[in-house]
């Protein structure tokens, strides 16, 4: 028998038998409704109801005034830090461990990565880190936050908010505020999770959530950037619509811009999604509560439970391994039982593309990442 039984049995009790997907989306919903109203409609590009209506409605349940919806996260983040004025050339802190989406959307601007450590409670960006890092790596000259050791300003901070875990945003949101550094939300995982009972993504400038296949509301593609800030909101709506200047029929345009408008299809099913969103919270909550039970008396590993002063979406379980060597080994017997299993992602200094990016000393992420293992983690539909 695996030394993994334990852990094996306890995810065929609740998923059954056959394969088992890290994270499946479920429509059981309005989804085909609403996509063959689009389809009828014959708005299924970046032009229609659903697109409004989504927006209006992500902006109702994260509490932000405005929602801009976009064709992916990755491409949001872009979005999102050019209006907050991140420019070639500058430097913006985040984290090494997360998916590579946010340091390419970094780079993507001509910026560059500087990457911290994160707390191990929660896997964001660890709040006295950041603190440590700002008294001591930087100074301000001439109005500009500048990084000693390169020369380089540093105008952003993009924590991630990993699994749908909050990380500390206030303490980082007023050391950002102290040290004159836009503030951007990685929300991409954590849509309905909180933190002091404010959704993330709403203590920057902006937060960005995703909506890939994976996610707890999936459009198939897509994103979504929230702002208190009318005016990035409506910076980042005309920049993502290629700047077009309004008019009836001629296409004028005021600046270099990108196509990233969300199609009006995808809206549509996000709007079913969206209308079982509590639902597949407090499902979710529910496989967490079962996994933390059954795991409670394990030796070797522990289950990853939300901090303090958070509200978990529990988008992806996870569990810590004591040791790396166990955590590969059951990578390995699980994904050959036909049980997806992943492990966090390659750290980003790790990665060829950014092994000479700034870093500070980053044990903590060095750790996680050779340690935890997510479980599956999907809704699971009504028969």
């Amino acid at each position: 028998m695996s030394e993994f039984a334990s852990i094996i049995e306890t995810v065929r009790s609740h998923y059954g038998d056959g394969f088992v997907p890290l994270h499946a989306p479920c429509f059981q919903g309005e989804e085909k409704t609403k996509l063959i109203d689009c389809i009828d409609s014959t708005f299924v590009s970046s032009v229609g109801k659903y697109v409004d209506e989504f927006e209006r409605q992500i902006a109702q349940f994260t509490g932000a005034k405005y929602a801009v919806a976009v064709v992916n996260g990755t491409l949001g983040l872009m979005l999102a830090m050019r209006v907050a004025g991140i420019q070639s050339g500058d430097l913006v802190l985040t984290q090494s461990l997360s998916f590579v989406a946010t340091a390419n959307a970094i780079s993507m601007l001509g910026a560059e990565p500087l990457f911290l450590d994160v707390d191990s409670s929660s896997l964001g960006m660890s709040a006295s880190g950041l603190e440590d890092f700002l008294a001591t790596q930087t100074e301000h000259k001439n109005g500009h936050l500048i990084h000693k050791a390169s020369g380089k300003p540093i105008r952003g901070c993009v924590p991630m908010h990993t699994l749908g875990f909050a990380c500390e945003i206030d303490a980082i949101a007023m050391l950002c505020q102290k040290y004159g550094i836009a503030l951007i939300e990685d929300a991409a995982e954590s849509l309905g999770s909180f933190y002091k009972g404010k959704h993330t993504g709403t203590f920057g400038e902006i937060g960005v959530f995703s909506f890939n296949g994976n996610k707890i509301l999936t459009t198939g593609g897509g994103g979504m950037l929230v702002t208190d800030n009318e005016r990035l909101a409506k910076e980042a709506k005309h920049l993502s619509t290629t700047a077009k200047k309004p008019h009836a029929w001629l296409f004028e345009h005021d600046e270099i811009a990108y196509n990233l408008r969300m199609p009006n299809l995808n809206a549509a099913l996000g709007v079913a999604q969206l209308q079982q969103l509590p639902e597949f919270l407090k499902e979710k909550r529910k496989l967490a509560d079962f996994y933390q039970g059954a795991f409670s008396d394990s030796r070797g590993f522990g289950f990853l439970v939300e901090p303090d002063n958070t509200q978990a979406n529990y988008w992806l379980n996870a569990i810590t391994f004591d040791q790396s060597e166990s955590a590969q080994a059951f990578l390995a017997d699980s994904n050959a039982q036909d049980i997806q299993t992943r492990p966090l992602w390659t750290p980003m200094h790790q990665l060829d593309i950014y092994r000479h990016s700034f870093k500070t000393d980053l044990p903590i992420t060095e750790s996680l990442a050779s340690r935890v293992v997510n479980l599956p983690s999907g809704v699971l539909c009504r028969e």
